[in-house]
This record gives structure tokens, C-alpha cells and sequence, in this order.
């Protein structure tokens, strides 16, 4: 989609027009699905997160006022909504463990990158869903969204060092369920 027919769908949408509703839905719809998979444990929770933003945008739009991205001002809507159900679930409690922030030395964890060479992205997907929500949420953000642990700890509310902790601990959590899947996988290439 171009610029000039986005201000069109965007200056209808404005106006309750219906039909631009429809195609700023079909445009975004998968790129803000994605999005909601990478924060919601499952499929029906990412579906739900898909139609909670969609909703705000469309009640919000006219707050838009054409500065910035509006895919990144919608995205910001996806994953705020997201982090405010788990914050109303109460899900979202946080335990600082001050060790996991010491110096990292040789049985620091070895950067989550360095086993991704043969896991499919779906199961990528997958395993980071299985997080814990507290560690999911930190990692999502940080690490595949690209936020700073002060925004972080913004938007949900945790200190800096809960966000550096939750980070490292998503990421250990992820290298063994990773270092699992490789073991069995070589197992099975064995058989």
C-alpha cells in the first residue's frame, strides 16, 4: 500500500467509513497478528489480542495525528493491550533474583542466536509462547521488538534490573528448551 492511499484509508477511517475500516484490517491484519503471537501464549489469546487492538485503533484513530509510523503506532497498540490483560489477569508478578545481574563470566549464557541454526520460526514461536508471562513479556519486548530495559520496565512497571533479570532468565530458559530439542533431534536422525 502506498502513502497516499494509507491517508485515504486513514482519513475514512476518521470518519467511520466502514469500508476503509475493512481494507486498513485486510492491509495490517497478519503484520499485528504476528505481533500478538510473539506476546500472547496461544493462538486464541493472540486472536483475542488481534480484536482488542483493532477495536482501540479504530475508536482511537483520530488521536493519530500523522507524526511517526502509523504501523508503529498501531503496534504499540497491540502490545500495550497485550501487556494490560496480563496485568488485569494479575499474571504478571516479578521476583528479582540479583545473582542472574552479577558479571557475566564462563557459565554465562551463551547468546539464544548460536542454537537457532536448525529450529524451524514456528517453533521458535512456540517456545517462546511457553515462557512464563513475566519473562515472555521482557523478552519479547527487548529482544525481538528492540525497546531499552528502561522502556521496558515503563511499560510494565518493573525496575531496570527486574527487566536486565527476566531478560537473562527468559534466555537460559529458551538455550536449554532449545538444547533439548537438538538432543532429541540427534537422537532420532540416529534411529
Amino acid at each position: 500500500m502506498n502513502d497516499s492511499s494509507l491517508k485515504k484509508i486513514i482519513k475514512g477511517c476518521k470518519k467511520g467509513d466502514n469500508t476503509a475500516r475493512a481494507k486498513l484490517y485486510s492491509f495490517y491484519k497478519e503484520t499485528l497478528y504476528v505481533l500478538c503471537l510473539k506476546y500472547c501464549t496461544n493462538i486464541q489469546e493472540a486472536e483475542d489480542n488481534l480484536q482488542d487492538a483493532f477495536i482501540s485503533i479504530f475508536q482511537n484513530i483520530n488521536r493519530y495525528n500523522g507524526k511517526g509510523s502509523f504501523e508503529g503506532w498501531m503496534k504499540r497498540i497491540v502490545i500495550n493491550k497485550a501487556i494490560d490483560r496480563y496485568k488485569k489477569k494479575g499474571l504478571f508478578n516479578v521476583v528479582i533474583n540479583e545473582e542472574l545481574l552479577g558479571k557475566p563470566d564462563d557459565n554465562s549464557p551463551v547468546y539464544i542466536e548460536n542454537y537457532l541454526l536448525n529450529i524451524s520460526l514456528d517453533t521458535i514461536l512456540r517456545l517462546v509462547q511457553e515462557l512464563p508471562n513475566r519473562y515472555r513479556l521482557v523478552f519479547t519486548l527487548y529482544q525481538l521488538d528492540g525497546y531499552t530495559h528502561q522502556e521496558v520496565a515503563q511499560l510494565l512497571d518493573i525496575s531496570v534490573n527486574t527487566s536486565k533479570s527476566n531478560l537473562h532468565r527468559a534466555k537460559l530458559i529458551l538455550k536449554d528448551q532449545i538444547l533439548q530439542l537438538n538432543n532429541h533431534t540427534k537422537r532420532q536422525d540416529k534411529k
